[in-house]
């Protein structure tokens, strides 16, 4: 996977007509890729038990910020009109129990997706313990 993580896709014919789709920075498609060729070096010998642990650190850290985009995205959804039965589908479940549950444990923290945007922030700029 490289660096660049585009949030926009390229110009097309919805952008020439004055919209643009958004999509994730990644996608498990991307990730499987990764895996299978990540599985094959390991296999290889071409890894060691360092590299693994460091990369194992990259995608926990990965982990946490697309949880943190998801729930973003959540919040942003409901403030642009979507109902909780148009969000369900995408928890994986068929009820509106899911996307409830985790929209009352982040109302709890913020209010808005600006400012669970602005709480991301702040976050990434505190020192580690």
């Amino acid at each position: 996977m490289t660096d660049d993580m585009p949030s926009v896709d390229a110009p097309n014919s919805l952008a020439e007509a004055g919209e643009r789709r958004v999509s994730a920075p990644v996608t498990a498609a991307a990730v499987l890729a990764w895996l299978e060729e990540t599985a094959e070096a390991v296999a290889a010998g071409e890894l060691t038990a360092e590299e693994l642990i460091a990369v194992l650190g990259e995608l926990r850290q990965a982990s946490t910020a697309c949880a943190n985009a998801s729930d973003w995205t959540l919040l942003a959804a409901r403030e642009a009109g979507a109902s909780l039965r148009q969000i369900a589908p995408v928890f994986g479940k068929g009820y509106v129990r899911a996307p409830a549950a985790r929209l009352e444990k982040l109302h709890r923290e913020v209010l808005s997706a600006d400012q669970f945007l602005e709480l991301m922030r702040r976050r990434a700029t505190e020192p580690t313990v």
